[in-house]
């Protein structure tokens, strides 16, 4: 490159290339130094053969994390430490990106990191401040241990429920539905935790809301109006149906209590009621005699 090197010296090239000049002396030719045409000089060596050898600088790195290459540099130094892609100083103390309370340290290059050691206990109210997690403690319990917040029943029973908080049991009794019964119909069955209502008892007959009275299943009755028939069924309902009267004559007669008029009684007349062939003075003409034809 247009420089003269002594030959044994070595220096660096761009690139973190190492060079050294390097000279050759045949043993046929020796080289011998010139005697000084004048005391005081200096001797002066004539050398042939030199040549430049290089080779990439081999790095050293004796910590965990050292910090790049300054500038126009090319081995990493150790004055520092690169820890997640931050330059960290010498003595540099500080906490990594997924927190945790870990403590970390920069010496010499080297990082290390110190975790708190959390005692297991609960915690009922964590505070944010505080680095331990919860690690709540299991439960012993007559002789079987269970995980916080595990449920189990008692000896069998499982009409309790068992929980496990924090190194303590709570039981409780299972809860029950509310029932809609009174607690006179309510019953218990074998091996039932909870109570149910009764089946209510099959109707044995229908009563009426109106006036109290009940009637057994299967039978028939009026309830106030004689075209009008009413039955009580086996599932204690009601069931009502009115009669149509078809038959027709030209003088009808009522009978009270009775729906359809009666053709074949007899007849009526002026309010009054006459059999069949039954004879009768007339109204208008006391000298008239009526007969009652039933036609």
């Amino acid at each position: 490159r247009g420089i003269s090197q002594e030959p044994g010296s070595r220096w660096t090239e761009p690139g973190c290339q190492s060079c050294t000049c390097q000279v050759s002396i045949p043993s046929s030719h020796p080289i011998l130094p010139i005697a000084p045409s004048q005391p005081g000089m200096s001797h002066h060596v004539s050398w042939q053969g030199g040549q430049v050898l290089c080779d990439t600088v081999s790095c050293s790195v004796p910590c965990s994390h050292p910090l790049p290459a300054p500038a126009g540099g090319c081995c990493p130094i150790c004055t520092g430490c690169l820890h997640e892609g931050v330059a960290r100083a010498e003595g540099d103390v500080f906490s990594p990106s997924d927190g945790n309370c870990t403590v970390c340290v920069c010496l010499a290059g080297n990082v290390s990191c110190l975790s708190p050691e959390c005692p297991p206990g609960s915690c009922p109210s964590p505070s944010p401040a505080d680095c331990c997690s919860c690690n709540p403690e299991k439960c012993n319990f007559r002789g079987r241990t269970y995980a916080h917040g595990a449920r189990f029943s008692l000896d069998g029973d499982d009409c309790t429920i068992c929980v496990c908080q924090g190194g303590e049991v709570e039981c409780s009794f299972t809860p029950c539905p509310v029932l809609d019964c009174p607690q006179h119909k309510r019953q218990l069955g074998p091996g039932q935790c909870c109570s149910t209502c009764r089946d209510p008892p099959a109707p044995a007959g229908c009563s009426l809301d109106d006036n109290g009275v009940e009637f057994p299943v299967g039978q028939i009755w009026s309830p106030g109006d004689p075209c009008e028939l009413c039955i009580c069924q086996a599932d204690g309902s009601v069931s009502c149906q009115r009669t149509d009267c078809v038959e027709t004559c030209p003088y009808p007669i009522r009978i009270p209590g009775q729906c359809c008029p009666d053709c074949s009684a007899g007849c009526t007349y002026m309010g009054r009621i006459f059999s069949n062939n039954e004879t009768f003075p007339s109204a208008l003409d006391p000298c008239l005699s009526c007969i009652c034809l039933v036609r």
